[in-house]
């Protein structure tokens, strides 16, 4: 959607802020020895109480009021037994509606003892999301965001999933542009206009940088097995700085 009004943008700011915050409890619960569907459960319980309701729920019938994705489940995980370990990954993705309005966010936790290449791609993968925040401005060509996340990835000697990629939201959960490339291709040359709201949201790995979907029917894991990554924000393109909706 494209924001026009104050009255737009306070009520997506107000579940932006919800989903936020979800996040945020979800990631501050999370240990070892506890299961992806209490830590589901956790997020779950906030969202109801907020009068928000679980887009992957809403929109999918998912089977899980958030996505939690561990290790090489690249996104799209189903809350479950699986038991949380001491040296995971963990990824979180928050997605919700309210009032007629969506936002999404996500991050990814490693649970002690974090290992130095875990550390190293949550830490790249997360700059990948700032140096997209960086360019995002009216006026330039939606690839921008894309050469970005790509130039931090290199730099990293990470791949990219490129798959996977941030979209359009704000009155349905996924919108025009569909597809937010988070490497650089002369076709997304769509400018960002002020107002456009979308997410921005990298994900890295050290594998081969594609993904396959298991039996379950969502989960997407890496080809290969390789640990992935993804951080996730909802914007509001301005003519200067985004407004990250989903900051808390």
């Amino acid at each position: 959607m494209t924001i026009t009004t104050e009255k737009q943008l306070s009520k997506l700011l107000r579940i932006g802020k919800i989903c936020g915050t979800t996040l945020k409890m979800m990631q501050e619960a999370v240990k070892p020895g506890m299961t992806t569907a209490e830590l589901n459960d956790i997020g779950a319980r906030y969202l109801y109480e907020q009068g928000a309701h679980p887009a992957p729920i809403l929109m999918y019938k998912f089977p899980g009021a958030t996505c939690i994705s561990i290790n090489d489940e690249a996104a799209h995980g189903i809350p479950g037994d699986r038991v949380i370990k001491a040296g995971d990954l963990v990824n979180i993705d928050v997605s919700a509606e309210l009032d007629g309005y969506f936002a999404d966010c996500g991050g990814t936790i490693a649970v002690p003892p974090i290992s130095i290449e875990n550390k190293r791609l949550c830490d790249f993968t997360l700059a990948a999301l700032e140096a997209a925040a960086d360019v995002v401005t009216a006026d330039r060509p939606l690839y921008v965001i894309g050469q970005a996340v790509e130039g931090v990835a290199r730099k990293g000697g990470y791949n990219i999933i490129r798959e996977l990629s941030g979209h359009g939201v704000g009155r349905s959960l996924h919108e025009e542009p569909r597809h937010v490339p988070n490497f650089f291709t002369k076709r997304a040359k769509q400018p960002l206009t002020d107002g456009m709201v979308l997410t921005l949201e990298p994900f890295l790995t050290r594998g081969i940088g594609k993904v396959v979907t298991a039996d379950d029917g969502w989960t997407l894991k890496t080809v290969g097995g390789s640990p992935a990554c993804q951080y996730e924000h909802t914007v509001v393109i301005t003519r200067g700085k985004p407004i990250l909706v989903t900051a808390v």
